[in-house]
This record gives structure tokens, C-alpha cells and sequence, in this order.
């Protein structure tokens, strides 16, 4: 173990950045039905422990992707709340200028190098961002946020043939809440074991967390970024999570039928931001979500008060201009 439970520190880290990412999405659920978010959003609620205990064991250098439900990973890797918010209003001073909205977040000065709509699509990208990295002697680390359904996609296992091949020093963790949009993970797939039956066939180091307790992630992805630094090769982890609002939106979507409200609210009765919070001081917790809110309040005006891009600046940053 490289912490327990009484490192009082720790414990402020992770329940500030837990109680971060869940109201800021809230934030962002009350802010949707007003149309001033200029994109769609996939919601983290339910799902945050993953990217807070993952990325509490990385350095800000280490680079981390993910999918378009990213906010969380984008959150706990330090990326910026002002642009953050900024982006989601389509504003020129967001994170990608207006132009990349909600699924396409990045900051590369902390260290979240791109999210991306198309499922999938930034593993192939994390594991060459991790190869260059080995390339060229860095000492950093690439990790890979993956859903379970994006992992049927043929790019994952060209991608983790190379990464295995050439020693890449990759982290994938495989964030199973179970669903690939409405389709169920045993609708798919044979058995609950697949998915680590089927990593593990790339003689890949792997692990099942059967919870998401940003505890035990943080131990142990530690052990695992001091492995990749000197050499082990990828290695993969499958955390089971649940996503308690509907696929993309701030809604629920029980009505539809493909899954009950059982099926949340057992997870909710374990929510780790409650079990976290139960540990530290009343009053450094009342303290920790004072300073949080005010500063999530901070980045709403920022986002409100930004301008929106020139038409102009259509032109800008593309390979061809207007008149060539």
C-alpha cells in the first residue's frame, strides 16, 4: 500500500476533487435547459471515483485521454474550470476556443491531452502519445479512459498488439458501467469475466476493481506508473462504475426500460464522494466545498462573461485558408 485512509492530505485531495467534478456537472445539469451550453454533454455523475483515483497517482506531465464522457477526467487531472465552462458556452476563451464544445476537451499543460466523440478513437492516439514519450526518454506516462462498450472497436486491439509489442508505457482503464449506450455489457459478451479474459490475452498485466473506491485505485495505480516508468509495458485495468443520468444529458432515462432504478441506487447507496466525506473533519470538509462552489461559481461568470468567437476566426487554425 502506498496510502491508507488516514493520510489526512490525501483524503482533501480526492474529496475536493470528487466534490468538484459532482457539482460541476450539477451545475451543468441546472444550466442545460437553458441553452446557454452550446453542446451536448455526457455526464460523469456516478463515475467520478475512476478518474479521481487514477489520476491522483499521476504526475501533472503524465498525459491521460478519454472518450466524450470526459468531463471527470478532465476535472482530476487539474485540467482548467474556467475554460472548461467557457468551452461549454462555446466562448473564445474556452478550452478549445469555442470550436470544441463538451466531448473534445483537453489542456495539455495539465496534462489531458484530448477526449474524443468517436468511440475509441483517442487509444490509438494515447498509446503513440505514450510511445513518443518512451521515444524520446521523458519518464511520463500515458493513460487511456475507455468504456466497455468502445473496447469492441478493431483500433483497441491493433493498438494494444503495438503497445505490448513495443513496451509502451500505457496505462488502459476500462470504465464498466455495464452499458454501451442501451445494450447491456452480458448482451454483448459471454460472461462478466470477458473483458479481462480478453486483455489479459495480450499477456498484459490486468486487474479488476469490482468498486470504485478512490483509495484503492490511487494505491495501486501508483504501483503500476512506477512499473510503466521503468519498462513493464502496458497494463490494463477494468473498473466497475455506474452512470446514473441518461447516456448524453442531464436527464434520467428509466423510461425507456433498459435498465431499472435498482440498478443506480445501489450504487448511489455507496457513493464514494458520501464514504469520502465521512472521513475528514466537519470543518475541513464544510471548508473544502465552500472554496469549491465559489470557485465553480467564479468559472460560470467567467463563461458568461467571455465573448463568443469572430466569424473570422472560422479561418484560423485550419490547414487551408479562404482563398487558397
Amino acid at each position: 500500500m502506498r496510502t491508507s485512509e488516514n493520510s489526512h492530505k490525501l483524503l482533501e485531495e480526492v474529496y475536493k476533487s470528487l466534490f468538484l467534478i459532482r457539482h460541476v456537472e450539477e451545475k451543468i445539469c441546472d444550466l442545460y435547459p437553458t441553452d446557454k451550453i452550446k453542446s451536448p454533454v455526457h455526464l460523469s455523475i456516478g463515475q467520478e471515483a475512476v478518474s479521481v483515483g487514477v489520476c491522483k497517482a499521476l504526475t501533472r506531465e503524465d498525459g491521460v485521454m478519454g472518450s466524450c464522457r470526459g468531463h471527470a477526467m478532465y476535472l482530476a487531472k487539474g485540467g482548467n474550470l474556467k475554460q472548461m465552462f467557457a468551452e461549454l458556452y462555446g466562448k473564445r476563451t474556452g478550452c478549445g476556443k469555442g470550436r470544441a464544445g463538451s466531448m473534445h476537451l483537453a489542456d495539455v499543460q495539465a496534462g489531458v491531452i484530448a477526449t474524443s466523440a468517436i468511440m475509441a478513437s483517442t487509444v490509438p492516439l494515447a498509446v503513440g502519445w505514450a510511445y513518443a514519450q518512451a521515444y524520446q526518454n521523458t519518464g511520463n506516462i500515458g493513460v487511456c479512459f475507455v468504456g466497455d462498450g468502445a473496447l469492441d472497436e478493431g483500433c483497441v486491439h491493433e493498438s494494444f498488439l503495438f503497445a505490448k509489442q513495443k513496451k509502451v508505457p500505457i496505462l488502459i482503464v476500462c470504465e464498466n458501467n455495464e452499458y454501451a449506450i442501451h445494450s447491456h455489457f452480458l448482451t454483448r459478451h459471454p460472461s462478466k469475466d470477458y473483458i479481462l479474459n480478453w486483455a489479459s490475452s495480450y499477456e498484459m498485466k490486468c486487474k479488476r476493481f469490482e468498486d470504485d473506491d478512490p483509495l484503492a485505485l490511487y494505491d495501486y495505480v501508483g504501483g503500476v506508473a512506477d512499473e510503466l516508468r521503468s519498462g513493464s509495458g502496458p497494463q490494463f485495468i477494468e473498473c466497475y462504475t455506474s452512470r446514473w443520468k441518461e447516456h448524453v444529458g442531464p436527464g434520467d432515462d428509466f423510461k425507456l426500460g433498459y435498465r431499472g432504478t435498482e440498478e443506480v441506487e445501489k450504487w448511489k447507496r455507496k457513493d464514494q464522494l458520501i464514504r469520502i466525506g465521512k472521513l475528514l473533519k466537519p470543518t475541513v470538509k464544510q471548508k473544502i466545498e465552500q472554496n469549491v462552489l465559489k470557485e465553480i461559481q467564479e468559472a460560470v461568470e467567467f463563461a458568461e462573461c467571455s465573448p463568443f468567437p469572430k466569424p473570422t476566426e472560422l479561418y484560423e487554425n485550419v490547414y487551408g485558408g479562404e482563398n487558397e
